[in-house]
């Protein structure tokens, strides 16, 4: 069976057509520029990323999650000689593990029909063989009897209107909706077992897709049994019930219905992995956060934790408020003089926190205080003012690296924007205006899709300067990741001016040939424009000319080639940090090695306690 790979794989015949249309008039200028080796060299890069993510994880549509649940009972079916409401019921109970399923059920069938809610071999085979004679040709019980009690409302029925689990209990047809409808609302319809007090016997798929009232608890049932199969999975992989267990979860994007599944055998439950779902949305599998390669997932929480608590609002309080000497409230100096006057009247200095009666000229005035100034000389140093300076500065080392990351995070945003623009509509318009094909235009979004995912990047290493730089790097460290930091930033910046000032231009060349009027972007409706340069570009209707065509394959050159020097960078960025953090996992686990080393040889009470009783000896 097929399932949707991760990689997105466009529509290769449509480009392959229409370049055959332009191929032999455009081939000598893509020659001459040489744009054409390093589009050649990202489709390379490219796929050996897309190879890469393959061989890692699979996105699977609801369609195909319910091929796999089919897949997974088929199989118990001829492995077991069960019905497929069985096997169905099976595998739900051993959450889809089928070694652990096939492994019991050998074992002792009994004690796993009894432990799922089915009939035991014997009343199976009984109730099977009796079906043979009070069934009729469609399925139904024959009217063997006028009348049947209802085990709930006790109200007698025609048989037709009554159902029962296999265990042969008779419920009408109301009652059941009833039961049903209630088992639906909380969430346990697949766990629904027959209502009589003293039986235990589970009501299989079948009969509940018989009972469903209609279109929307059955496509509610149907939902509850997708998410049986993922969500079970994936419980059985955390919680380490199995070593191989299959990783399969649900995307975390809004209203997106599609789950992921790990397809690579050597994924270690807890690394990061960035997933990008067919939906768009790009997410970490460890830790559900956005992906935030190359940063681990502990270094994420860390600084989210860190943006979104109230310490934080403590620290600015700390640093920039002090105490009122009377009343103890917080003040917050937002004059130049250091005459401060509480609500409580008192009056003190900021400085020194001492009355204000105490100071005056002789003291410095009103913006100096000589007390403080003295006291500070003699090493009296107000333990509180320490507090405030150390707060002050951690909150100038986080507002540094929170500035940056929320800077980052705009641009990423921005950057999502106009890719999602641009692909939607100005390519088209350019396409035209250049009389370029779309499949040669694909430079553009490849550039704009780099700069989303390098912001990305770029905005998580601020994160994690932020956690890691504080106790744990050494200087020519942190020196050498501000060095490659610095490097990828500056390219970064070079490739969206590219792609934002220079393609703008040429957006508004495409503008104005689609007026039919030389109208100047951004300039008062219906004001023309005369000027040299707009001849030299060529005139609607005249055909792109020279100069034209020269310089938008200049512009391909330069941002292809940006693309590629900008996507190496941030590559070389990315396999610096995870080596950093490889080694830092393996010198965290040595030490914790070395820890239950020593703690293993060092003897104990009793024996330290007989080793100085010898020595005394």
């Amino acid at each position: 069976m097929a399932l949707s790979d991760c990689e997105d794989h466009g529509d290769s015949e449509c480009e392959e057509s229409e370049e055959g249309l332009d191929a032999a008039s455009d081939s000598e200028d893509e020659d001459e520029y040489g744009f054409q080796e390093l589009e050649q060299e990202i489709r390379k890069e490219e796929d050996a990323q897309e190879s890469l993510e393959k061989v890692k994880y699979s996105v699977m549509g609801p369609r195909q999650i319910t091929e796999k649940q089919e897949e997974f009972v088929e199989y118990i079916q001829s492995v077991l000689s069960v019905d497929p409401d069985t096997a169905t019921s099976l595998l739900r109970n051993f959450m889809w593990s089928v070694s652990r399923l096939t492994e019991e059920w050998f074992q002792d069938e009994d004690k796993v029909r009894a432990k799922v809610g089915l009939l035991s071999r014997d009343a199976q085979e009984y109730v099977d063989k009796t079906k043979e004679f009070t069934l009729d040709a469609n399925g139904r019980e024959k009217d063997t009897v006028e009348e049947v009690k209802c085990g709930v409302c006790f109200e007698m029925y025609d048989p037709v209107k009554i159902r029962s689990a296999d265990c042969g209990h008779p419920y009408c047809l109301d009652c059941w909706e009833g039961m049903l409808g209630t088992a639906v609302a909380d969430g346990a319809c697949l766990r629904v077992r027959c209502p009589e007090p003293s039986c235990n016997i589970l009501v299989k798929d079948s009969l509940l897709n018989e009972l469903s009232a209609n279109k929307e608890q059955h496509a509610k049932i149907k939902l509850f049994r997708q998410r049986s199969f993922v969500e079970d999975q994936y419980q059985r992989s955390v919680s380490g019930q199995a070593v191989h267990a299959r990783q399969v979860k649900w995307c975390p994007g809004p209203e997106c219905q599609n789950a992921v599944e790990i397809t690579g055998s050597n994924y270690e439950i807890g690394t990061p992995l960035d997933i990008n779902c067919s939906c768009g949305q790009q997410f970490c599998y460890s830790c559900n956060q956005e992906a935030h390669r190359p940063v681990d997932c502990v270094t994420v929480k860390s600084w989210l934790d860190k943006n979104s608590a109230e310490s934080e609002n403590m620290n600015w309080i700390l640093a920039n408020s002090k105490q009122c000497p009377k009343c103890c409230r917080h003040i917050e100096k937002n004059q130049g003089c250091m005459h401060m006057t509480c609500s409580c009247r008192h009056e003190f200095c900021w400085l020194c926190l001492g009355a204000w009666q105490d100071h005056g000229d002789r003291t410095g005035g009103f913006y100096a205080c000589n007390r403080y100034e003295d006291a500070k000389q003699r090493g009296e140093y107000d333990v509180e003012q320490k507090k405030r300076d150390m707060a002050k500065s951690s909150h100038e080392r986080y507002m540094h690296y929170y500035e940056r990351w929320a800077a980052n995070e705009k641009s990423q945003q921005k950057a999502k924007t106009d890719l999602k623009e641009t692909g939607e509509n100005k390519l088209n318009l350019l396409s035209n205006c250049q009389s370029t094909p779309l499949s040669q235009l694909k430079f553009v979004t490849d550039a704009l899709a780099q700069i989303v995912e390098c912001r990305r990047i770029l905005k998580w290493t601020y994160g994690y300067g932020y956690c890691f730089f504080d106790s744990y790097a050494t200087p020519e460290g942190r020196n050498f990741f501000e060095f490659m930091q610095g490097n990828a930033e500056s390219v970064l910046e070079m490739l969206s001016h590219a792609a934002e000032h220079d393609l703008s231009k040429f957006m508004n060349q495409s503008e104005m040939h689609l007026q039919g009027s030389p109208v100047l972007s951004g300039s008062p409706a219906g004001r023309q424009v005369d000027t040299p340069e707009f001849h030299h570009m060529g005139s609607p209707g005249s055909g792109s000319s020279v100069y034209e065509s020269s310089a938008f394959n200049d512009f391909r050159s330069k941002l292809t080639g940006l693309t590629v020097i900008t996507k190496n960078h941030f590559q070389t960025l990315v396999q610096a940090l995870e080596k950093e953090r490889e080694q830092k996992q393996q010198a965290a686990k040595e030490r914790a090695r070395q820890k239950e080393k020593g703690v293993a040889e060092e003897p104990g009470p009793q024996a330290a306690g007989s080793q100085a009783g010898a020595g005394g000896a």
